[in-house]
């Protein structure tokens, strides 16, 4: 896999949550965005609920310029670092081949999980991941949501909050890394017993390398796609050697769907999010996990009591 790394300098994101009160309400103030990115020659990119993307085709009839964004998955929405870095990566080839793009996405409760954090943690996400892209990215929310966190969490995270008269500066936002140490990323759900536990230091990661290959390569992945999540794993787990406590665990499962690695160490993070924005050419170090990102269909970052944990999955 070729991996591009297309950053620009400066932040680029304008980031913008709308409050609706009813169905109505919410295409009231939607489809004057779809229309205003239509005008100026945008593509327009969205991740609604079906009902609402429903409206939005009646009301304009045909839109062949209207792109679907990577969908939450999951019944609790599954990571929202993982969706960000799915959007980011959809997002940053659609600004090199048409320059700026209009975003908007709504909440859907469906995906709240247990308290809905998931929204707080991608919104976060997002902020980290399109930085350094020309998008202009307003996220709908209910004034009155199931959960008091999704408000919560919207207004901590959006820049700019939405008003009849236009965007206007939000005094409740925080940085993204300052809302993820009031609310970390969550541990994902918990797995059986792997089928492969290996506790290593830095002198052992050859024999990490060639334990993932030998299992992939025995079921069925292709050479190339084996190189690939090799590296993807390589480049976590000389992270935790390098950065924890000298001394790491790499977890093995083998699913339905392909492989699932979990490496663990017992450092702390220093970034709640690491990998989501692409390093700059000039920067030597800081690209492992966004290597790994790239190379794998999810990965989950979290901390715990016991240190930080990463849980990468990959599929044929």
């Amino acid at each position: 896999m070729e991996i591009k790394n297309t950053r620009t300098p400066s932040p680029l994101l304008t980031h913008v949550a709308g409050f609706h009160s009813s169905d109505h309400d919410l295409l009231e103030q939607l489809l004057p965005l779809v229309t205003a990115g239509l005008a100026h020659g945008r593509p327009v990119a969205v991740a609604l609920r079906p009902a609402t993307t429903e409206a939005v085709y009646d009301a304009f009839g045909s839109l062949p310029g209207l792109l679907q964004l990577a969908p939450p998955e999951g019944n609790d929405g599954g990571s929202g670092q993982t969706l960000a870095a799915r959007r980011a990566r959809q997002l940053r080839e659609l600004t090199l081949s048409f320059g700026p793009v209009t975003v908007v996405t709504e909440h859907w409760n469906r995906f709240d999980g247990h308290d809905g954090s998931f929204w707080t943690e991608l919104d976060a996400a997002m902020n980290i991941a399109l930085s350094d892209l020309p998008v202009h990215l307003t996220c709908f929310f209910p004034e009155m949501p199931l959960h008091l966190e999704v408000v919560d969490g919207a207004r901590r995270n959006h820049p700019l909050l939405l008003h009849r008269d236009g965007p206007r500066h939000n005094p409740d936002h925080r940085a993204p890394r300052e809302v993820l140490a009031e609310r970390p990323a969550p541990a994902p759900v918990l797995l059986g017993a792997p089928d492969t536990r290996m506790v290593f230091g830095a002198w052992q990661l050859n024999e990490v390398r060639a334990t993932v290959e030998r299992s992939l390569l025995a079921h069925g992945y292709g050479r190339d796609r084996a190189e690939d999540v090799v590296l993807a794993v390589n480049e976590v787990a000389t992270n935790a050697v390098e950065h924890g406590t000298g001394e790491a665990l790499i977890s093995v499962w083998e699913a339905a769907d392909g492989f699932v690695f979990e490496i663990q160490d017992a450092g702390s993070l220093r970034d709640p999010m690491p990998g989501l924005r692409a390093p700059h050419p000039s920067e030597a170090r800081g690209r492992g996990v966004w290597i790994a990102r790239q190379l794998c269909d999810s990965l989950h970052v979290w901390p715990d009591r016991t240190g930080t944990h990463v849980r990468m999955r990959a599929t044929p």
